[in-house]
Order: structure tokens, then C-alpha cells, then sequence
């Protein structure tokens, strides 16, 4: 049975303390966090030994695996000290605050052999599991776009990130992983409203190799919370909502076989509507899963270090955009 440690135990950390205790398979050894108050109060939550300091627990508790969920500043440092100990981390995302450590903390990993992997916890959404099967069935045919919203009010945890970085990079990572191509052309659009210093939304363009375009619409000035993908093709139009893991299918009854010239004069109508059954569980409880099975396995997680690495290049290519109302040109490769 592998020991696990988690490091920060804020909101955050504390699920994952939480979904740790509950697997069969590991077992929580320790957690840590520089605030005493908050490290005793969810060490005696889980009757775990409690420390304020990582060098301490390293050396009373020797965990296997580590939760990584301090701020993303400090990802690069801790990350680093723990996989030179051989240590298996799961690091929250963005994997790190520059692309730069990034590729350090990667090759690092990579170079212990150690297990790197990185919490973009929406590739395990049920609806999203579902929906990726429906498309490698050809579902929806041949695909023109993947559409993301993630809107919501200012969360007040965030303190280190505009919401590129800390909302958009969960759906440049489901695209990717959806996509299945490289990125070959980025566009973003950004605002700063009422949080100075940091941008509030976000309207972002990708076009893929292959010619689908991806559209990103995020912000944290909205007052109601919404979460869905869309993905329309030739055969009809995916909706997925990831908050309540829910997944539809309106199907173009006027499907040709392709976007050809017939299609366009006819147009498209709406055929039958689908909602298909998803067996919901928290996603949480499947990405540390699917970590700590990777670890046992010696295989790679479902999320790895380079994935992490590629979603924070991209949003930072986005950020630049953004600054620079430029049009961004890179290739971005998908694993």
C-alpha cells in the first residue's frame, strides 16, 4: 500500500485529503500547511499526523506519493525537492508559473523516473469520458468546432492567477484531449474589470491542423455559474455540462456525410434528441485513481507532466495575444 501526503490543505488539498482516506489502495500518512491552524484542524479531521514543515514530514513520514496543492509560485521549488527524493507528485494545475519550470520540472521527473502528474481534473468528468467514447465512435461525424463556457463570480481563493491561467486552462486541456491534433494558430481577447492587475475574461480562438476551430468564452464577472462543451460536426451537435455531468446529442437530420456544397443550399434542421445515461461519481476520487495506479503500474497517468506543460504554454501564448493583439502561430503537440 503506497503512503500518500498532501501539501497544502486548503480547499482544494482538503478534498483530496478527504478522497485519499477513502481509497483502498493508498493510505494518508501526513499532511502539511504553513498555517498551524489550518494543518491541525484537518490533521484531527483525519486523524493524520500534521506539520507546518515539508522537511519534518519528509523525514518522519516518508510518503510515496504526494498531492501538491500549495500556490503555483511555489510549484517549481517543492515540486523539485520532492521528485529529487523519488517521490511521485500529483501537482494541481498549472503545473508551474512559467513555461520555462515547466520543461525544468518535466525533464527533472523524467530523469528520477519519477511519476508527474497534473490536476487538470476535468478529463475525468463523467459526461467528458462519455462524450470522448461517443467521438471515437464518429458520433459526430466530421468536426468544425469545440465551444467551451466556464463562467462564474470572483472566487476569492484565487490569488496568484487571472482566470487564463485558472479557468481557461481546464478547457484548453479538454480540447486538446478531445481534439486529439495539434494547435497551429491561437487568438486571445482579454479585460481587466473590477480585480486590477489580473484579467476577469477571457475570448480565446484555436484552430487545429486539421481544421476544427476551438472558441473559449471565460470569465469570473458572471453571476451564475455555467460549465459546458459543445462540439458540433456533420452529424449534430454534442452538448455537455460538466456541472451536472449531463450529455446530449441533438442530431442534424439533414446529415449529407460532410460540410459539401448540397448541405449548405439545404441547410441543417434538427432531427432527434438524445440524452444518454452517465454513471456520475466525483472526479476527484477518479484522478487520484488513476495516479496512484499509474504509480503501482509504473504507467503513465491519464494527465501527464508534458500534457500540464503544453496547457500552460498555451495559455500563456493566449496571455500574450491578449497583451499584444497579436495573432500567436505555434504548434502545440498532444499526448
Amino acid at each position: 500500500m503506497l503512503k500518500a501526503a498532501v501539501i497544502g490543505v486548503g480547499s482544494m488539498g482538503y478534498n483530496h485529503a478527504r478522497v485519499y482516506t477513502e481509497l483502498s489502495n493508498v493510505q494518508l500518512v501526513a499532511v502539511v500547511d504553513p498555517n498551524p491552524e489550518t494543518a491541525t484542524k484537518v490533521g484531527m479531521r483525519f486523524s493524520v499526523p500534521h506539520f507546518t514543515d515539508l522537511d519534518t514530514m519528509l523525514a518522519e513520514c516518508q510518503p510515496n506519493v504526494v498531492t501538491l496543492a500549495v500556490p503555483t509560485s511555489l510549484h517549481f521549488e517543492v515540486g523539485s525537492k520532492l521528485i529529487e527524493q523519488g517521490i511521485h507528485v500529483l501537482m494541481e494545475k498549472p503545473i508551474t508559473s512559467t513555461v520555462a519550470q515547466g520543461e525544468a520540472l518535466v525533464a527533472l521527473a523524467e530523469k528520477h523516473g519519477v511519476t508527474l502528474a497534473v490536476g487538470h481534473i476535468e478529463r475525468f468528468n463523467p459526461a467528458v469520458v462519455e462524450l470522448k467514447r461517443k467521438l471515437a465512435q464518429g458520433g459526430a461525424g466530421q468536426i468544425y468546432q469545440i465551444h467551451t463556457q466556464r463562467l462564474s463570480p470572483y472566487p476569492p481563493r484565487i490569488k496568484d492567477a487571472g482566470v487564463v491561467i485558472d479557468l481557461a486552462s481546464h478547457d484548453i486541456d479538454l480540447m486538446r484531449y478531445l481534439i486529439q491534433d495539434e494547435i497551429v494558430r491561437a487568438y486571445g481577447e482579454t479585460l481587466q474589470g473590477f480585480k486590477s492587475g489580473r484579467e476577469d475574461m477571457f475570448n480565446g480562438l484555436l484552430r487545429f491542423r486539421g481544421g476544427v476551430v476551438g472558441v473559449l468564452n471565460v470569465n469570473w464577472i458572471t453571476p451564475t455559474k455555467t460549465r459546458t462543451l459543445t462540439i458540433t460536426g456533420a452529424r449534430g451537435m454534442f452538448v455537455c455540462n460538466l456541472l451536472s455531468q449531463e450529455l446530449l446529442f441533438y442530431e442534424n437530420s439533414e446529415h449529407s456525410g460532410g460540410w459539401d456544397s448540397l448541405s449548405v443550399l439545404h441547410g441543417v434542421t434538427e432531427g432527434n434528441l438524445t440524452g444518454y445515461p452517465i454513471r456520475r461519481y466525483e472526479p476527484l476520487a477518479a484522478e487520484l485513481n488513476d495516479f496512484i495506479n499509474a504509480v503501482s503500474e509504473k504507467k503513465a497517468p491519464t494527465v501527464t507532466g508534458r500534457d500540464g506543460l503544453e496547457t500552460l504554454r498555451i495559455a500563456t501564448e493566449f496571455m500574450r495575444s491578449g497583451a499584444n493583439v497579436e495573432i500567436i502561430i505555434e504548434s502545440a503537440s498532444v499526448t
